[in-house]
């Protein structure tokens, strides 16, 4: 995970009283998960002012609320393959604010959700998750030497003709398998190369 580049009163507070009690500035950043540059500036300040709140800076006002921002957030996790486009129009639907797509994008990016691409899975139905969830329960307690004695197997299929991966989905780090965040299709769209394989604890066979 990212260190975080701001935090919060608290955490700050909890940063100057480590700091006091002799802990070194490299390990409250990592208590913290932030980068050392924030616990450095951090104890400038202090030291400076006496202070661990920032500074107000002036500039120009955010064209969103609080309650706009977290809207945002909440379109995002509910479809996570909308666009910040659609998003725009669903908040100016909502709350008459108008916006940019960068604002989205920016408040998005607030909250730890940027636009990748989706992992592609195939549809499966009831019976098959019915069917794997069975296998994993029936094999859970198996021992090494069980497992020593089973080939795996498997086969590939590679489109030669595949789609080009425009579609985005929000999603937060660690959150590349989650629910909503994979885009199922169809496989085998168009021409396409068959790959086999297998591999068990001592051997391997050729592709």
């Amino acid at each position: 995970m990212l260190p975080r580049r701001k935090l919060s009163d608290l955490d700050r507070g909890r940063a100057i009283g480590w700091l006091q009690d002799g802990v070194a500035a490299r390990q409250v950043a990592q208590r913290l998960a932030v980068a050392l540059s924030v616990i450095i500036r951090l104890k400038q300040r202090f030291h400076a002012t006496g202070r661990v709140q920032e500074r107000q800076r002036s500039g120009r006002p955010r064209v969103t609320t609080q309650r706009e921002d977290r809207f945002i957030q909440r379109q995002a996790m509910q479809q996570r393959m909308a666009t910040a486009n659609n998003i725009r129009q669903r908040l100016q639907a909502t709350t008459n604010t108008v916006v940019s797509g960068q604002t989205i994008r920016n408040r998005l990016h607030n909250f730890g959700l940027r636009a990748r691409r989706p992992v592609r899975g195939t549809t499966l139905t009831a019976n098959h998750r019915a069917a794997r969830r069975a296998w994993c329960t029936q094999h859970a307690r198996w021992q090494r030497q069980q497992w020593a004695q089973v080939l795996f197997t498997d086969e590939s299929r590679f489109c030669l003709e595949p789609a080009d991966g425009r579609i985005r989905v929000w999603r937060r780090r660690g959150e590349r398998f989650a629910e909503g965040a994979v885009l199922e299709r169809q496989r085998f769209g168009g021409g396409s190369v068959m790959v086999w394989g297998g591999i068990s604890t001592r051997l391997w066979t050729p592709l």
